[in-house]
């Protein structure tokens, strides 16, 4: 049983003032409003001591409760509820009635407290969610620019795989110049992709009018603008991991899952020993069924979505990876089985939630994952630069290169 207290606050947060409610035991109540200003939520602060309250409850709607945990972390009991779990179902919906609220299920601790991650770790989720962010509009960008194609009957995604892989961008760039589509296909650097250079031709024969050169140059500069930004964003990530290092390895060694996941999945769990099982890491992430019961039977439905949606995103990503992969892991059959009798959309959600919880038991053994169905243990090899908070050249081109650039050390190493 939880301590009872006298007397709890409720905090109604908005971007620019917050509605507090202090609650008594004996139905009295007091109400107030500050800004949401560091001044105004010291004073906040200050009136929580004159009133003698030490137990405040706020809503996780944005960061707007960060300002409020930072000032009263130290010496108030705070609690960040989930918006869903604490809106009030019926009535009329005020700004003091929702303080009331919120003061009344934390003076009967109805409230179940959300996770608050250390500084560090709501740095490291704050980078992550920055580059799957810098990612999505890549994408956006690189969506346009086919389209811009397809609008001038240029049909280049038809004969490239990746329309902005190095053969790609050597077209894209031959087109924007100006350049006639023999001298282009005559060019393309990948002996591969040259053999079909007839059809490449017939594909890009029309040309690009002045309005479709200025739109498709800008995206391509906007593109190589974002995965600049990228790097950089990896550097940081990468300097914010050495610290878990161990982990980031144990993550990796799992077929599917590669650095950018690995970071990007750690950075959502945050310290995984906060949950008892691979069961509440899997229902955290809103992967777990629903579940409906009437007269004994018991039905799983859709799953919940209740919980991180990044983590989600992500660990959905992993099984797409997986079943591209040739050997026959434990996984990859796991999936195959589910797929045969459920379809592809279902094992793939399936699957996800299985990597979830294997990850949660190798973190917790501290193990790497092991599989008859491996040829060789995949190798795993992590390394952080120690003399700078960068990634090693040889890491920064890499991503270049995965992000379809052509790189060329010198003699030198530059």
């Amino acid at each position: 049983m939880k301590r009872q207290e006298n007397k709890a606050c409720g905090a109604d947060i908005h971007k620019r003032f917050l509605m507090a409610c202090i609650l008594s035991r004996d139905g009295s109540k007091v109400l107030n409003r500050f800004d949401m200003t560091v001044e105004g939520v010291l004073c906040f602060a200050s009136w929580l001591k004159d009133n003698n309250c030490k137990k405040v409850a706020v809503e996780s709607t944005g960061n707007y409760w960060h300002l409020v945990y930072q000032v009263l972390d130290d010496e108030f009991e705070f609690i960040l509820g989930n918006a869903f779990k604490t809106r009030r179902h019926s009535g009329a919906k005020t700004d003091k009635r929702d303080a009331e609220w919120l003061a009344e299920l934390c003076l009967n601790n109805q409230i179940e407290p959300s996770m608050i991650l250390p500084k560090e770790d709501r740095e490291l989720r704050a980078l992550t969610r920055a580059r799957k962010g810098y990612v999505d509009f890549r994408s956006k960008l690189k969506a346009r620019t086919i389209q811009e194609l397809e609008a001038c009957t240029i049909k280049l995604a038809s004969e490239l795989s990746d329309v902005f892989g190095k053969s790609g961008r050597h077209v894209l760039q031959g087109l924007v110049d100006g350049r006639s589509a023999d001298v282009i296909v005559e060019s393309i650097p990948s002996k591969k992709v040259k053999k079909n250079k007839e059809m490449i031709k017939q594909a890009i024969i029309a040309g690009l009018s002045p309005i479709s050169i200025f739109l498709i140059k800008s995206h391509i500069q906007m593109i190589d603008e974002v995965d600049k930004k990228l790097v950089q964003l990896d550097a940081q990530i990468s300097r914010l991991l050495k610290a878990r290092k161990r982990d980031v390895e144990i993550a990796m060694s799992i077929p599917g899952i590669g650095f950018v996941s690995a970071a990007a999945i750690l950075s959502e769990i945050g310290d995984y020993r906060n949950f008892a099982s691979g069961k509440k890491l899997a229902a955290f992430s809103g992967l777990d069924p629903s579940v409906y019961e009437s007269a004994g039977k018991r039905y799983n439905g859709k799953i919940t979505k209740m919980g991180s949606k990044y983590l989600r995103r992500m660990i959905i990503e992993c099984p797409h990876a997986l079943s591209r992969t040739k050997a026959k892991t434990q996984l990859k059959r796991f999936f195959l089985r589910i797929m045969a009798r459920r379809g592809k959309n279902i094992a793939t959600v399936a699957l996800a939630r299985k990597m979830l919880v294997v990850l949660h038991h190798l973190l917790i053994n501290q193990e790497m994952y092991k599989d008859d169905g491996l040829a060789k243990p995949k190798n795993v090899k992590v390394s952080f630069s120690e003399e700078s908070n960068y990634p090693s050249l040889d890491e920064m081109i890499e991503v270049l290169v995965g992000a379809g650039y052509f790189v060329k050390k010198d003699s030198q190493g530059g």
